[in-house]
């Protein structure tokens, strides 16, 4: 290696990077290329002192030189439990600036999602989304990228960021192709664990390039840092003391040539030995041991600047440190000059208010771990007092309250839970229950305890259903819960239950409230719970007599309040699985509207009854040939979510129905985008929830429809659609579908086995609308051959049941089967019934495929051409292609042979 010190290099620690900066300078040039170019992402690793920052610095120097906006952040050991604190560094300069109005056009439906995680807006009253906020903090990039091209971001100590920084950088780095922006990030190895970890492992992932390891100096580059910094004339045993003691950690060789050169120590062999006590004092006790020799004031002023930890002002620090001006000032000069503090580097772009930072992390941390652990706590307290006294709000003095000391203090569990309050508006769940949880450690009063685990139990809803229960179910059984609270804690607990796959749990916590309530509107919701979390239980055979209840209760309501609503949307829903009525169902469900829409405290985004009943009506809908009320409900579900921002498990939801609505229209194309979308959003919601299972199953279905039977087999074997099928309800029915499916690939045995499972499982159930449970009707095709006389008596039954229901699509589909098991003229004019039956039906799928079999079975040309037609304006490519097929047959159907379809009736 070279001893002369590279003539480009700015910095000490950049000695042996040149390939490090080869590559941050083609990245650059890459996205200085043209504004087309996609968005990179370089990971740069290493331990304390390798020289990160130097690089980081080094980028910045490159990219400003190439005409690039540079904006950066660093994590904070000390700040890692403040949310989107890096990310906030990051944006807020270019944000900040603007005119409220300003920003707000300029981020448009984005800025009441985002704003309040960057600061710039004031939270709502509602809990965020937390995918919702990442989402929207994603979109003000775009935007700002659009703006300030080329733009490069730098993120320093990756490993100490908030975990809602990480979780956005994670989503952003998926999307880098689409976005012409640079990241560059820097960590240590190890130092986090679970969810942040996971984060900084997928930004690695999503990488440019194999993530970048530092190394230490050789002793070759330290002998020639150690020239260029003391003089040509320092000897080789010399440099190789200064190697040996600092192992060639490029900041504690820089520290440690500093000092000899303050102390005016001469580089020669005789004095090597003196090289170990100069780099004990620059690091940890011997740090601490030179902090104290510049007096208890300045001790003080630098421990209250290690407790501030940003932001380091003389102001807020003499205040902290009960300092008078002028002290505090004499304080930061002795500090800057022992290299312990230092005015932060105009290089680095805008710093906010700050005066000063600490030389270094490792500085910081040693500083920290310095104060006795009493008076920090205390520190903290006086801490958290300044920022609240200024204005900043109970979120901003957060971090400094969990720290403090427990001593019994209302006002202090007061605060935690208003900070808890604002982490939760921002999308930050995980922030508001660290605050709750050391709510708890204080202790709250006893009649506030059971109102601040409630709140701590709606704060781990989404992220720890168990804690939930633990929470809830502790809350309920102390004094303090009464009303509508300890109705919405039952209900609440309920949901954590089901989302833990505790069903039948759930079922009984909230008949046992029911119980214990008098008549009224309160016990009318848990009721109409109860038989809603029975009503989407797979196994509702375990609920005798359920049915029954239901239709007996929801007989005496007129849809007057929510509760009454509900529980008659539950019924509706209820019936509709089970195939009775679809006018009643439809009478049933319209009832629990208002003027056709769902009522005011109903809407998608309340939270008091929860997505699935409103689901719940839409389907029915769905299935009783009202499509055009429920892609109503579905589209102004999607649109609801996304004005709120809400990600995740909702949009996942909204999307996948909004598909099943394009899939039972017949709109193919349309239903596989928007379920691939769904699929997308639930993988990052977690497999095997019900969401998932929603989504794989309709976009399964909707493949096979389209006739792209490998593509579905695919989609099948990636997303795990295979037993054991999940403990709620799904629409279309799983077991229906993947018998479907089996049949389609050419497994029949394993397809007419999971069929005979499905018809099994649906009768035990009581399910028995042929349309979503069609189990019965696609085994009555498969045992067509090899078991006539049960395929009759099956087709027989989805006939029974398809007249019970009354729908033209469900009538139709049962004569479609009839014809498919018949010969000659009565299966031509069975197929000319189904024709009829289907042209009245919404279901334009199902249509073109009965125009087809009609056209094949009765040679008609005319049907098959419309046939034809029609399976193209679907996207169904695999009936176009048999359609197509008959119609450029030899001597196939001719025009007119036929007399059409019309008149059966």
């Amino acid at each position: 290696m070279t001893e002369v010190r590279p003539p480009a290099a700015p910095s000490a620690a950049l000695w042996e990077r040149d390939e490090e900066v080869e590559a941050i300078a083609r990245a650059v040039d890459t996205l200085c290329a043209e504004r087309s170019s996609p968005g990179g992402l370089l990971v740069l690793r290493g331990e304390a002192g390798l020289g990160k920052t130097a690089l980081l610095a080094e980028t910045r120097r490159i990219a400003e030189q190439r005409g690039c906006t540079v904006w950066s952040a660093r994590g904070g050991e000390t700040l890692r439990t403040v949310p989107f604190n890096v990310v906030r560094q990051l944006l807020q300069p270019a944000l900040v600036p603007m005119l409220p109005e300003e920003a707000r056009e300029y981020l448009g439906d984005w800025y009441d999602i985002a704003g309040p995680a960057l600061g710039i807006a004031d939270p709502g009253d509602r809990h965020a989304d937390p995918q919702g906020v990442c989402e929207g903090l994603v979109a003000a990039v775009r935007r700002l990228a659009r703006r300030d091209w080329p733009l490069v971001l730098l993120i320093d100590d990756a490993h100490w960021a908030d975990q809602e920084t990480l979780y956005w950088l994670a989503a952003f780095a998926e999307r880098l192709a689409d976005l012409s922006v640079l990241v560059v990030v820097a960590r240590r190895p190890g130092e986090i664990s679970g969810a942040s970890a996971r984060h900084l492992d997928a930004v690695a992932a999503a990488a440019d390039r194999p993530v970048t390891t530092l190394s230490a100096l050789t002793p070759e580059a330290t002998a020639g840092l150690t020239r260029a910094t003391l003089g040509a004339d320092a000897d080789a045993a010399f440099c190789r003391e200064v190697w040996a003691v600092t192992g060639g950690n490029p900041y504690e060789t820089v520290e440690l040539l500093a000092k000899v050169r303050d102390s005016e120590l001469e580089p020669v062999e005789a004095h090597a030995g003196e090289l170990r006590d100069l780099n004990r004092s620059a690091r940890g006790g011997g740090l601490v041991a030179r902090l104290e020799q510049l007096g208890i004031d300045a001790t003080r002023f630098a421990w209250a600047a290690a407790i501030l930890g940003s932001d380091i002002t003389v102001g807020l620090v003499a205040r902290l440190a009960t300092l008078d001006h002028a002290d505090a000032v004499r304080c930061a000069e002795l500090l800057r000059n022992a290299r312990i503090l230092t005015p932060p580097d105009p290089a680095a772009g805008p710093s906010g208010p700050a005066d000063l930072e600490f030389v270094h992390p490792l500085i910081a941390t040693a500083v920290y771990n310095s104060i006795p652990d009493a008076l920090r706590r205390a520190m903290h307290g006086i801490a958290a007092r300044i920022v609240t006294d200024s204005g900043r709000g109970a979120a901003a003095a957060a971090r400094h309250l969990l720290e403090v000391h427990p001593d019994d203090d209302e006002e202090l569990v007061r605060q935690l839970r208003e900070a808890a309050r604002e982490h939760l508006a921002v999308g930050a769940p995980d922030a508001a229950r660290r605050c709750l949880e050391r709510a708890l450690e204080e202790p709250p009063r006893p009649e506030v305890h059971a109102h601040v685990l409630y709140e701590l139990g709606r704060a781990t809803l989404l992220t720890a259903p168990a804690r939930t229960i633990g929470h809830l179910r502790s809350a309920l059984g102390m004094e303090g819960l009464d009303g509508d609270r300890r109705v919405d804690a039952v209900v609440l607990l309920s949901q954590a239950l089901l989302h833990n796959d505790q069903l039948e749990e759930a079922v009984r916590t909230v008949e046992a409230e029911a119980a214990r309530l008098g008549p009224g509107p309160a016990q009318m919701r848990l009721r109409t719970v109860q038989f809603m979390w029975e009503g989407i239980h797979a196994g509702e055979a375990a609920f005798p007599g359920r049915s029954e209840r239901l239709a007996e209760l929801a007989a005496t309501c007129t849809g007057r309040d929510n509760s009454e609503r509900a529980l008659l949307i539950v019924r509706g829903f209820d019936a509709m699985m089970r195939g009775e009525n679809a006018e009643e169902i439809v009478e049933i469900c319209d009832r629990a509207l208002v003027n056709g829409r769902l009522a005011p405290g109903l809407g998608w985004t309340d939270s008091e009854w929860g997505v699935e009943l409103l689901l719940m009506v839409a389907d029915a809908y769905a299935y009783t040939d009202r499509l055009d009320r429920a892609e109503s409900l579905y589209n102004e579900a999607l649109h609801a979510y996304d004005t709120a921002g809400w990600g995740g498990g909702h949009l996942a939801l909204a999307h996948a129905y909004v598909g099943l609505g394009h899939r039972r229209r017949g709109r193919l194309a349309e239903a596989e985008a928007s379920l691939r979308e769904a699929l997308r959003l639930a993988e990052r919601v977690g497999r095997g929830l019900p969401l998932y299972w929603t989504a794989t199953c309709n976009l399964v279905d909707t493949l096979l429809a389209r006739g792209h039977v490998d593509e579905a087999w695919e989609v099948a074997e990636r997303h795990g659609f295979a037993p054991p099928y999940p403990s709620t309800i799904v629409l279309p029915d799983p077991r229906s579908v993947r018998g479907r499916l089996l049949l389609a690939v050419g497994r029949t045995k394993d397809g007419i086995n999971e069929l005979e499972a499905a018809e099994k499982a649906a009768a035990a159930r009581g399910h028995h609308n042929p349309v979503h449970v069609f189990g019965a009707a696609d085994l009555a095709r498969a045992l067509a051959t090899e078991d006539p006389a049960r395929a009759a008596r099956l087709a027989v039954d989805v006939r029974r049941n398809a007249e019970r229901f009354g729908t033209d699509t469900a009538i139709g589909e049962a004569l479609r089967v009839a014809a498919a098991l018949e010969s000659g003229q009565r299966a031509v004019r069975l197929a000319a019934q189904a024709v009829t039956y289907l042209e009245s039906s919404p279901c334009q799928y199902e249509h073109a495929a009965a125009r087809v079999e009609y056209g094949i079975l009765a040679r008609s040309t005319p049907d098959l051409e419309r046939g034809l037609a029609l399976a193209r304006s679907c996207g169904a490519d695999g009936l176009a292609r048999r359609a197509r097929a008959e119609l450029e047959k030899d001597g196939g159907p001719r025009q007119g042979e036929a007399s059409g379809a019309g008149g059966f009736r």
